[in-house]
This record gives C-alpha cells, structure tokens and sequence, in this order.
C-alpha cells in the first residue's frame, strides 16, 4: 500500500462509516484502533497488512481521531494474540471473504501453469492476476511476499516444461546443431565453410 496520502485522500478511503462505527464501539482503546485500521485496511486491500508498519501513518493518525484513540496506541496491538485472530475472522465475515487455504493455492497454481503463464510472462502482471482472482472469488489472498513465491515457482516449472517440450519436437538433426553451438564446435562468425578464418584485407 502507498504511503503518501493526501487530505481528500484519506477522508474518502479511510473515513469510518456508520456500519464501520457500529462494528468499533464494543472494542475498548487499542483493540478498538486495531480493528478499525484492520478494516479499513482490507477495504482498500481485500488483505490484512503484514505489520504495522504496512499502514501509512496519515491513515493512523486519522482512524486515532474517528475512535477517539491516540495514535500511539498502534504500536500496542498484538498481532500475535487472539483478539487479532477474532478481528480477522469479523472482518472477513463483514466483507464476504474466507482464509486462503492449502486447497486454494493448488487450485491457483495449476491456473497459473494452465491459463496464464502460457500466455504472459511478466511475474509483476501474474502476481496482480492472482490477487485479482481471489478477490473475485471473495479469498484472502496470500502475503504480497508468498504471492511472488508462488508466481515465481509456477513460471519457472513452466518455463522448464515449455523448453523441454520445444527441444523434444526438435530433429535429432537440429538438436545437435543446436548443442554443438552451444558447445562452441560451430564454425566462427566469420569463417569459411572448413572452419578457417579469411584474411581481411585494408586498403
């Protein structure tokens, strides 16, 4: 998430609506600042951050406001116990999403190797397709860094495959040229037909 926000900017992403306030008011001081910033996080994200620092400080500072909370107290929430864990599953439920499972990574895996890796190769674009397809199918994606793991390991199991599969269509003819110019037994550029060199002549 950027962390540059402008004044208008945060009022019209980061404003805690009347649903927003309602889901708030049973959480006491720093629970209350964590949820709401969780919330609106995954709003923006269809994700939870993956620390404290992900969530610009403008936002902070403006959520603190609305919930009557110092900003300060963002540093006490603890993303290891279980209230974060509840917040979670209420966010989730609140915007019709589900946890990711082992289940939905396979079934991702095999539509990048299927669908996308044949027919685009940038991993920034197959990572944006991915998050695109969870949110669609209301998932938590993965963690950004998981996301580019999971790309990263798909494209190149597909591009082992693709270049496997285009050398055995190949002659046997053609894949020994090809291996002893890889083995650098070809002529040099530059020489005649039995391999040695022509003079060049200056004038």
């Amino acid at each position: 998430m950027r962390q540059d926000w402008e004044p208008e900017d945060l009022i019209e992403v980061w404003t805690l609506l009347e649903d927003d306030m309602r889901r708030v008011r049973n959480k006491s001081r720093t629970t209350r600042l964590g949820f709401a910033l969780l919330l609106k996080f995954f709003e923006v994200e269809a994700r939870f951050p993956e620390s404290a620092k992900e969530v610009p400080a403008a936002a902070v500072e403006y959520v603190a406001q609305q919930v009557k909370v110092p900003a300060a107290a963002w540093a006490d929430y603890d993303w290891q116990s279980k209230a974060i864990q509840r917040h979670r599953g209420e966010i989730r439920a609140a915007y019709g999403f589900r946890a990711n499972t082992e289940e939905d990574q396979d079934r991702l895996t095999g539509w990048l190797a299927t669908e996308l890796c044949p027919v685009e190769l940038s991993r920034d674009r197959l990572a944006a397709a991915v998050v695109a397809r969870c949110r669609n199918d209301h998932i938590e994606p993965p963690a950004p860094g998981q996301v580019r793991r999971l790309v990263g390991k798909v494209a190149k199991d597909f591009e082992k495959r693709f270049c496997r599969s285009t050398l055995e269509r190949l002659s046997h003819a053609t894949r020994s040229r090809l291996e002893d110019l890889v083995a650098g037994d070809g002529p040099e550029e530059g020489a005649d037909g039995d391999g040695r060199g022509r003079a060049v002549v200056l004038y």
